[in-house]
């Protein structure tokens, strides 16, 4: 009775034996396979997640979004009906560069708000209520005023200062003209200081010569008067006789 269940447990043991043997080379050999198979596999992948990233930016293309419908705000809907001459303007303020008017679309009952700076629309604000159109117009005029504070300011220093920069310049060249007045009165003054001492060595010279020629004079005439004295000492009185 025990024969038959060793002879069973040893042809189970055999057979088990045979599949194992079987299938170990094939395992040996579908190692190394593997193992290149894998880096096939990632490259493969590699590959297929560059065309995924391909594929997204071609969805993101550029030119793709340009030939999407252009979505336009307020601001190119005004200029648009501005270029149209299909406005009319009610109300404009101006302070300095900065502005706010509100314009009425009559054949669709809308008002447009805008705040401009320099003539280019900087906010633009549509409404069918007049009272909110007008009530946006206040705080856009407001705003403008209050933005052109700081302009209008410089613009008061720059035209002061440009003021004084003339006023400096004037001040300068008459400075600058008097400066050469003075030089040139120095300059005559000095030459008319030694004109002066020039003449008055000159007169002291020549005051000098005339008292020398006088007491010259002098002296010939006191000769003189002695030779006519000496002439006239040995003639005889001459008589005069009367006229008949």
């Amino acid at each position: 009775m025990k024969q038959p269940s060793t002879i069973r447990y040893a042809t189970l043991a055999l057979a088990l034996s045979v599949g194992l043997l079987a299938l170990a080379p094939s395992a040996f050999a579908a190692a190394p396979q593997s193992k290149y198979g894998t880096k096939s596999t990632q490259s493969a992948q590699s590959g297929d997640d560059a065309a995924t990233q391909a594929s997204a930016e071609d969805l993101s293309d550029l030119q793709a979004d340009a030939r999407a419908p252009r979505v336009e705000g307020n601001i190119a809907e005004l200029q648009n009906l501005m270029q149209a001459g299909s406005l009319i303007e009610l109300r404009e303020t101006r302070n300095g560069s900065y502005g706010a008017k509100l314009f009425f679309l009559a054949q669709d009952m809308l008002f447009y708000v805008a705040l401009s700076q320099e003539d280019r629309l900087w906010r633009v604000v549509k409404t069918q209520d007049q009272v909110r159109a007008e009530s946006i117009y206040a705080q856009f005029a407001r705003k403008s005023s209050d933005l052109a504070d700081g302009e209008i300011r410089r613009m008061q220093l720059a035209a002061q200062k440009s003021l004084l920069d003339r006023v400096i310049a004037k001040s300068a060249d008459r400075a600058n003209r008097l400066t050469a007045d003075l030089a040139l009165a120095q300059q005559q003054d000095s030459q008319v200081s030694e004109r002066q001492q020039q003449l008055q060595a000159e007169s002291a010279a020549l005051q000098t010569d005339k008292l020398e020629a006088e007491r010259k004079l002098r002296a010939l005439q006191m000769q003189v008067d002695q030779l006519q004295r000496q002439a006239e000492a040995g003639l005889a009185p001459v008589s005069v006789m009367p006229s008949r």
